[in-house]
Formats: C-alpha cells, sequence, structure tokens
C-alpha cells in the first residue's frame, strides 16, 4: 500500500511540474517585442503609460522628394520620430537616410525590398532584415533593432524570424493612411483624433500630402504630448502585451 501512495505522490508531483513549466518559459524565455495569446504572435502597438508620450513613425520606401521639408518641420517643433527605412530606399537615398540620422532621428528596419513577409520563410526574412541593417550601418554606423513588416503584414512566421534575431517588431495604433490620393485634411484628423498616451503614430515619406500637412498635426499634437522615440516609448524589459498589442509594465 505505502509503495502504491509514494508512487502516486511522485506522479502528482510529475504533473505539476509540467503544468508549471510553461508558465515559467513563458515568463521568462520570450524575447521582449512578442507575446503569444491565444495562439498568436503579438508585436507592439501601443504603449500603456502614466505620462504623456507618444511617438510619430515614418515608413521609408518611395521617394526622397519631402525629406528635406519633413526634417525641418520636426526639428522646428522639436519632434524626434522614428523612420522605418526599406534597404533598396536606404541605396537609392543614402544621403537622406544620413541626414535622418545626423539631425537625432531613429532609425528602424522595414525590409530590404518590401517583399510580402507573410508568403516567405523565418529564414528568408531574417536574411532579408539582415540585408537591410547591414545598408544602414554601413550609411550611419548603428545598426537598428527595431523592425517593422512591409505593410505592416505578419503572421506568427515573421513576428517569431523578428524575435528570435534579437529584434523588436513595431506596429502602429494610429493610422494617418497619407499614402495615394489621401486629402490632407483626412490625414490631420485620422493623426489627430484618435491619438492618446502611448500611441505610435504611422507616417509615410514620399507622399502626395504628408509634407504640407505635417506642422499643423505637430501644432496640434504637441499641446497635449511629448513626443519621443519608438526606443524611448516602449519598456524593455519586465512587461506584458495584451490582446490589443498594448505593452504593460509589470
Amino acid at each position: 500500500m505505502n509503495f502504491y501512495v509514494i508512487k502516486l505522490k511522485h506522479i502528482i508531483i510529475a504533473l505539476l511540474i509540467f503544468a508549471v513549466i510553461p508558465i515559467i518559459w513563458f515568463t521568462t524565455s520570450r524575447a521582449v517585442s512578442v507575446f503569444n495569446v491565444n495562439g498568436r504572435e503579438i508585436p507592439i502597438y501601443s504603449v500603456e503609460r502614466c505620462d504623456n508620450k507618444i511617438a510619430l513613425t515614418f515608413d521609408c520606401a518611395w521617394n526622397d522628394d519631402d525629406i528635406d521639408s519633413i526634417l525641418d518641420t520636426l526639428d522646428k517643433y522639436n519632434c524626434k520620430a522614428t523612420f522605418f527605412v526599406v534597404g533598396d530606399w536606404a541605396e537609392k537615398y543614402s544621403e537622406s537616410l544620413k541626414k535622418i540620422y545626423d539631425r537625432g532621428h531613429e532609425i528602424g528596419n522595414h525590409s530590404y525590398s518590401h517583399a510580402d513577409y507573410t508568403k516567405i520563410s523565418a529564414e528568408a526574412i531574417t536574411a532579408d532584415l539582415d540585408k537591410c541593417d547591414g545598408i544602414v550601418e554601413s550609411i550611419t554606423g548603428e545598426r537598428p533593432y527595431l523592425m517593422r513588416a512591409p505593410s505592416g503584414g505578419y503572421n506568427n512566421t515573421v513576428v517569431k524570424a523578428a524575435e528570435d534575431s534579437g529584434r523588436m517588431y513595431i506596429q502602429w495604433s494610429v493610422d494617418g493612411i497619407d499614402y495615394g490620393d489621401a486629402e490632407a485634411q483626412d490625414i490631420y484628423e485620422r493623426s489627430v483624433r484618435r491619438t492618446q498616451n502611448g500611441d505610435i503614430i504611422l507616417l509615410h515619406n514620399g507622399t502626395k500630402n504628408t509634407a504640407a500637412i505635417l506642422p499643423k498635426i505637430l501644432e496640434a499634437l504637441e499641446c497635449k504630448y511629448e513626443f519621443v522615440t519608438v526606443s524611448e516609448l516602449i519598456y524593455k524589459d519586465n512587461y506584458v502585451i495584451d490582446n490589443t498589442g498594448r505593452q504593460f509594465q509589470k
């Protein structure tokens, strides 16, 4: 009888250990950029903060015609932004990338060729990101660690590829939808009306109206918020992310 009691006790202990291990793994082994919620990898969309900080980001994939105008406006409003650049854009417009960096803005990785990451392997994604990182580093002297997938398209493979290669995947919570034939006032409304503490705003360079409406956007937002780079906005450790992509400090 004692033998069976002891054996049962060992079985119960083993089951408890196996039940606890996944919890420990989840809380200690996850990289700092994503969390798995109901089987879905979730990157950072926004940040829960007790202050009034927000981050303005630009995706650079087309031309550089408006870079000088954008940088001058950012200087005027003392706004440091994060530019997610495509690698072949950086190659074509290396002088503009150097201007962005030299004027104190943050550089993130937006892929090398703007391929659809949801249709390629993790190895191909990592190689593409590495190629973009190498180009940026050769121009600025600094290697990005933030990334954003082309068109914001991701699945578990995409996010895990970023995570496993030591990068932080950054989405956005406010979309100016400023490309194509977007009207200036519509860009303004989308960028300003919904913005709250901890939001990450998405705009683009090389568009029809973004550079022109940017002063009005910044003037409206600076009354309530402090502009910081994405790296300054997010938490680097000791945090969780909910199913909306909102990052919370533990």
